[in-house]
């Protein structure tokens, strides 16, 4: 099954993503509550580019490593001229309690020569409301997706976001249906397959929302 063209799987949690990476899988995290939501919100608000990165607090069994991310986006930065936007938790919670869980992040960004624009709460939809997003590059650094983001990329996976949740403007299915459509591009592009990741195995909303994304792909597909 490694880098097979048309195979959809389903997995949860960090250590599904890292698998589905090694696999050679386009890998979509889905992390309803709230980065993936946070993220389809970032990209209708015009943000160039989109990571996710693990918090300095990470227990994920797989290797993660934020601060290559880090020096990443500060690269991205540099080549698109733009701004880094970090999205961090705990949503209600200081500003100090942020930066901490970032620190791994940001050592990476600042060794390549880049600074945040600001460190803003995981709100979900409602992010645009904090900051201006557009042309930035923005990333959410969270427990469960941005640590599966962060081993799946480290990895070497291309890796998207999706979520079925509402943003400004769009439905649910709306979202839905964009983020099949962009891991269908990818995947095509790559000829491989794609792998849907529940963030958490534990979270309800993420584990049907997966199921959802590849039943709905199943259905462009085969429709």
């Amino acid at each position: 099954m490694t880098g097979s063209k048309g195979v959809i799987t389903v997995t949860t949690d960090a250590s599904g993503a890292y698998q589905a990476a090694c696999n050679g899988q386009v890998v979509v995290i889905v992390d309803v509550i709230d980065m993936s939501t946070t993220l389809e919100a970032a990209l209708q608000e015009g943000a160039a580019l989109i990571l996710g990165a693990s918090p300095v607090s990470c227990r994920a069994p797989v290797p993660v490593n934020p601060a290559e991310v880090g020096k990443y986006a500060a690269s991205m930065a540099e080549k698109l001229e733009t701004e880094v936007v970090v999205i961090a938790e705990p949503r209600i919670g200081t500003k100090a309690e942020r930066q901490e869980r970032v620190a791994g992040f940001l050592a990476g960004l600042h060794a390549a020569g880049k600074q945040e624009v600001g460190i803003y709460p995981n709100q979900g939809a409602e992010i645009s409301r904090l900051v201006d997003l557009k042309d930035k590059i923005v990333v959410a650094v969270t427990d469960c997706g941005g640590a599966a983001f962060d081993t799946a990329f480290n990895a070497g996976a291309s890796v998207v976001t999706g979520t079925i949740a509402r943003t400004p403007g769009r439905t649910g299915w709306e979202n839905a249906r964009a983020a099949v459509e962009r891991a269908s591009r990818i995947a095509e592009k790559e000829g491989t397959g794609i792998t849907f990741v529940a963030a958490s195995g534990k979270a309800l909303e993420d584990v049907l929302a997966a199921n959802y994304l590849a039943e709905q792909f199943l259905l462009q597909r085969f429709h």
